[in-house]
């Protein structure tokens, strides 16, 4: 990918979800929890760049830790698990590599390590679901 490709990409079509509710591999109850600390790293890392990081109570992917979302309109979106607290980074070179996409899916070329390890799903856009007859 090019740079310029980067650039000219519209980041703010992109949204990132963090489930802040995700507890470190001990469980514990402690604040804060690492999903809270993996949004804080992922706000960090989208600064200076037009990409939104939110946070959801849960996204029900328990068994995988840390998790996160991928989020673009008219466009798939993609859950993540085994994150790390460190992942911030990681969401957002996803993010740009998203915006860059003129087909929607995210591309699997120059996606970081963690983010094709830890898919969980690939969700469509309501627009391609087609009705069971």
């Amino acid at each position: 990918m090019l740079a310029e490709d980067i650039s000219d990409a519209d980041m703010s079509d992109v949204t990132i979800i963090v489930c802040s509710s995700c507890r470190d591999e001990t469980g514990s109850d402690a604040r804060p929890r690492a999903g809270e600390i993996l949004a804080q790293d992922a706000v960090c890392a989208a600064a200076g760049e037009n990409i939104r990081v939110r946070q959801v109570e849960c996204l029900g992917n328990c068994k995988r830790r840390l998790s996160a979302a991928l989020l673009r309109d008219g466009c798939w979106s993609y859950v993540f698990g085994d994150l790390t607290p460190e992942s911030g980074p990681d969401l957002i070179a996803g993010a740009k590599l998203f915006a860059t996409a003129s087909d929607g899916i995210l591309p699997w070329r120059g996606r970081p390590d963690s983010l094709k390890r830890g898919l969980v799903a690939r969700i469509p856009p309501l627009a391609i679901v087609k009705d069971i007859s």
